[in-house]
């Protein structure tokens, strides 16, 4: 497999019908390290051809592999999970290097890798049809989940192998075979793991990645008519393309879009509880999740008291190395990236927004990184833009409430629909909220709450679709009808049924 010491300064080929090829483009692409600001492997810049001949060897894969018993893809799926445990540490190593995210978050995220596709692989032959009684005598009629055949998968670059990993197990759990395309800016662990899901036992072309730019090879990997769905994990920008594209053939998409979730405390929450919630809420990842509390609503109540805590929590915040135990929050994983927070942080203060703290780059020995200090804002208006767009980065804007109904209104002012959380001991309120509010995931007296066996998905501008638990199975499966007749009829007879029902 893969590790930081083998890829150092090389070039990475794609990963295509279970062996490393060079791009046909011969083109290369440098990765950097965001601690360091240094590249230190290349991908391949994938063009048309390429992404061609890795979904030809999905589509030459695909009828062996849905042949494939259930029990036996499972036991495949088993063996897999338990390798990416076995190398969780080199995984975990390279996607520090590769984006910047704290090494103990890191293998926390991989660590459970394995507990997750051993869950898809249990699922693998619970995929059960039904039969249904119809309005005909001595007709059977009976439905089946099968394979949906090639699925594309575009990720992100802020956990990469973990949101890879959501819709890997399922779909491979029922049967299809996929084409990944990882972000240009991460592409190490989805290429490691090649090597792994060969030792698996899965056959050759079932699994299979190529590398580059989402207008190039993204772009030719969604407009492809041999791909069933496209599975996106990243902006809602983005996510508008690739449907744009998938629907030109009809292709299905799983899209895990962008968010502006509300973090909601009333004054009756359990405090020190609600600190480090919307703390984590925002500043975990360095921000740069879709399910980020980048609006943090207070009760009026609180607010000062709240704040101040908030203030100094932030402040307290140690940046630094991610491979450090002592670090709390690591760099900005893309340099375009830091700039866009720059910029947005600069808008709200000529919007009027009051810098609580943070609202700049660190200096010093941090200087070389892509760091951006934990940032809070106040004293802005609901539709100023750092209200209402994604940041993607460690800025939270704090912003008063009197009641909630009034609370309700501002959380679902937003175009989108991911998460939300509220902290309240009062679970009258704490169910209301969740009933009123938008969005597909609701948080109460916790954040960042997740599960494989919990579906989640967005609403609105946040996408469509859902991975975890059994729903993502069916994400991946289509469902068809069989219907039986076993009256004995005549042909003649038949054929005058035929036309009764029709």
């Amino acid at each position: 497999m893969l590790k930081i010491e083998t890829i150092q300064d090389q070039r990475l080929s794609n990963w295509v019908d279970g062996a490393w090829r060079e791009p046909a483009s011969k083109r290369w692409i440098p990765s950097f390290n965001p601690f360091t600001g240094q590249p230190w492997y290349s991908i391949a810049d994938s063009d048309t051809q390429d992404v061609q001949f890795a979904i030809d060897a999905a589509a030459r894969a695909s009828a062996l592999w849905r042949e494939v018993h259930a029990i036996e893809r499972g036991g495949m799926l088993r063996r897999l999970g338990q390798l990416i445990a076995d190398n969780a540490e080199a995984l975990a190593q390279l996607e520090v290097h590769d984006n910047g995210k704290l090494l103990r978050e890191m293998r926390a995220q991989i660590g459970v890798l394995a507990e997750q596709f051993d869950y898809f692989a249990g699922a693998a032959d619970k995929m059960e049809g039904s039969t249904i009684p119809i309005n005909r005598r001595d007709v059977l009629a009976y439905t089946v989940r099968e394979a949906l055949g090639v699925v594309g998968i575009i990720t992100p670059w802020n956990s990469p192998l973990y949101q890879l990993s959501w819709t890997l197990g399922p779909a491979l759990a029922m049967g299809n075979t996929v084409v990944v395309k990882p972000s240009e800016h991460t592409s190490a662990s989805a290429l490691a793991i090649g090597e792994l899901v060969a030792q698996a036992g899965i056959p050759a072309g079932v699994y299979n990645v190529v590398t580059g730019l989402g207008a190039t090879t993204g772009d030719a990997l969604t407009r492809d008519p041999r791909i069933a769905k496209i599975a996106f994990t990243g902006s809602t920008a983005t996510g508008r393309k690739v449907a744009h594209n998938a629907a030109d053939h009809f292709a299905q998409c799983n899209l895990e879009l962008g968010g502006k979730s509300p973090n909601c405390v009333f004054d009756d929450a359990p405090f020190e509880r609600a600190v480090n919630g919307v703390v984590a809420g925002i500043f975990a990842a360095g921000g740069q999740t879709c399910v980020a509390g980048s609006r943090i609503y207070v009760q009026k109540g609180i607010l000062s008291r709240f704040v101040d805590a908030l203030t100094a929590r932030a402040a307290a915040i140690r940046l630094g190395d991610p491979r450090a135990e002592e670090t709390q929050m690591g760099p900005v994983a893309v340099h375009d990236q830091l700039h866009k927070i720059g910029r947005m942080v600069k808008a709200a203060r000529q919007q009027g927004a009051q810098v609580l703290h943070g609202g700049k780059q660190p200096g010093a020995e941090l200087a070389q990184g892509w760091f951006y200090e934990p940032t809070l804002l106040t004293g802005l208006s609901q539709d100023a833009e750092i209200v209402q767009e994604e940041v993607f980065g460690p800025v939270g804007v704090v912003m008063p409430f009197e009641d909630e109904g009034e609370l309700i209104a501002l959380a679902n002012d937003t175009r989108y629909g991911l998460t939300a959380g509220v902290w309240t001991q009062d679970l009258d309120r704490a169910m209301q909220f969740a009933k009123r509010v938008e969005a597909g995931t609701i948080w109460v007296n916790t954040y960042r709450a997740a599960s494989f066996t919990t579906p989640m998905g967005g609403f609105k501008e946040s996408g469509y679709g859902k991975h975890y638990g059994l729903e993502s199975m069916r994400e991946y499966s289509r469902v068809k009808s069989v219907m039986v007749d076993y009256s004995r009829t005549t042909p003649d007879a038949f054929v005058m049924r035929v036309r009764e029902s029709i």
